[in-house]
């Protein structure tokens, strides 16, 4: 089963850097419209971003979701972190009997392996930042509604 912790939460943050760049309200409700998703899904991922002061909540009449913190001061690797509590990206199995040289020593080799890939995952996570991210994605939609139009004037 795929765990969706930390791509729901990138969209989150990114949609919030969003709405404070563009100085708009956004809520848990539109976060949950927005991502297709339950409500209290939002509201499970909110908890350790709001502890970990990436985003801050405000309630009564105008009240939502703003950035704690500056985009630019937010990586990919510290929104990872924050909902994935460093759970492994990959796990070893650890039922195996040690029955052949390969079963007796695939727990320590796989190890290694997983190690270095965590690394080089958190090394491109923690290169990108929301601000940076943010605005690829904007470029990308501003590439994307281009392509739209030429096709449409076609």
């Amino acid at each position: 089963m795929n765990d969706l912790r930390f791509p729901t939460a990138l969209q989150m943050v990114l949609s919030v850097a969003l709405a404070d760049r563009d100085e708009f309200r956004c809520t848990s409700q539109m976060l949950a419209d927005g991502l297709n998703t339950n409500p209290s899904f939002i509201r499970k991922l909110l908890i350790p971003l709001t502890r970990e002061g990436m985003i801050t909540t405000s309630v009564g009449k105008g009240g939502g979701l703003h950035l704690g913190r500056a985009a630019e001061e937010i990586s990919l690797r510290d929104i990872y972190h924050a909902v994935t509590e460093q759970k492994r990206v990959f796990l070893a199995r650890e039922d195996l009997p040690p029955r052949c040289r390969i079963s007796a020593n695939i727990n320590e080799f796989f190890g290694g392996v997983t190690d270095e890939a965590e690394r080089a995952m958190l090394e491109v996570l923690s290169s990108r930042g929301v601000a940076q991210s943010l605005d690829e994605i904007l470029a990308l939609d501003k590439r994307s509604k281009r392509s739209r139009a030429k096709a449409e004037a076609a």
